[in-house]
């Protein structure tokens, strides 16, 4: 009797455990009118997405400089880890969108040739809401993402306040002014040749599309009023080459008053710094979608 009752409630625990899994589906494909390429994003749809009725909050994932939209499903654990805390409770079943970013920095290239930002604000979240079960209203949409995905997160939720409700930003590569004037050609032109051009040179790469994007820059040219409509998460690691810009940003919102959470941890510009900051990322964006 009382093996068959350990054999019972370890099916049962077994069962449990199985069905609090949430479904990655990677790489579909959505047909834009806006770029010319096919745009290809991954989602993960929550345990009992698919048996039930209700409709989910949403979070638009980003991924990092020369990845994909598969980045934070292979590396990241994106799955896993949201299996894990919504099964704890701390934070609600959400779907999250992961769309590739390319090398774009989520915004439209100074030529005009590649219109991202225009694709995913007009098009892709538009899509995604009626293609899933999304509450689709600004206090149930949040963004989020590491590094480029983490610049793309600021930038898109600080030039779009009426659309998101809240912004996670992991090892944000938000650089200063200074920054940019004093990289190596090398190193502007690896991450900035497709979207501002080549040939730029000190100075000359504050261009009005520059400070249109940046941060450090929204935070003053954007209302402030408009900006405290969003809730702000800033994580960056002590040992991460992207300190300063993420530092300034934090000291900047400071003296403006824009209410943010600023977190530095110990840690480098890896994935296993963003692993363990995705949980409290999900947690964070959890907040506002309860009352």
């Amino acid at each position: 009797m009382k093996s068959l009752f350990i054999t019972s409630l370890f099916l049962a625990l077994s069962f449990s455990s199985f069905a609090q899994k949430g479904k990655v589906i990677e790489s579909l494909t959505f047909k834009s009118a806006i770029v010319s390429y096919p745009v290809k994003y991954s989602v993960y749809l929550p345990a009992g997405y698919e048996s039930s009725q209700r409709s989910y909050p949403v979070v638009y994932l980003l991924h990092g400089f020369s990845d994909d939209e598969t980045g934070w499903i292979q590396y990241g654990e994106a799955g896993e880890i949201a299996d894990k805390g919504i099964a704890e409770g701390a934070f609600p079943s959400s779907v999250i969108i992961m769309p590739d970013g390319k090398v774009s920095w989520y915004f439209n290239s100074a030529d005009g040739k590649d219109k991202w930002e225009d694709m995913f604000i007009k098009e892709l979240i538009p899509f995604v809401e009626k293609e899933y079960r999304i509450r689709a209203k600004k206090e149930f949409r949040a963004i989020a993402g590491l590094s480029m995905g983490g610049y793309g997160a600021l930038e898109l939720s600080m030039r779009n306040p009426d659309i998101f409700s809240t912004c996670v930003a992991l090892s944000s590569a938000t650089f200063s002014d200074e920054e940019i004037v004093k990289q190596s050609d090398e190193q502007y032109t690896s991450y900035f040749k497709d979207i501002y051009g080549v040939n730029l040179k000190g100075e000359a790469r504050l261009t009005d599309a520059w400070k249109a994007h940046s941060p450090l820059h929204l935070i003053h040219d954007v209302p402030a009023e408009k900006l405290n409509g969003i809730r702000f998460y800033i994580d960056c690691g002590d040992d991460d080459f992207l300190y300063k810009g993420n530092s300034l940003l934090h000291i900047g919102m400071r003296d403006l008053n824009i209410a943010h959470e600023y977190r530095v941890r110990n840690g480098t510009h890896s994935w296993s710094y963003w692993r363990t900051g995705l949980y409290d990322c999900l947690k964070f964006t959890g907040e506002k979608f309860h009352r």
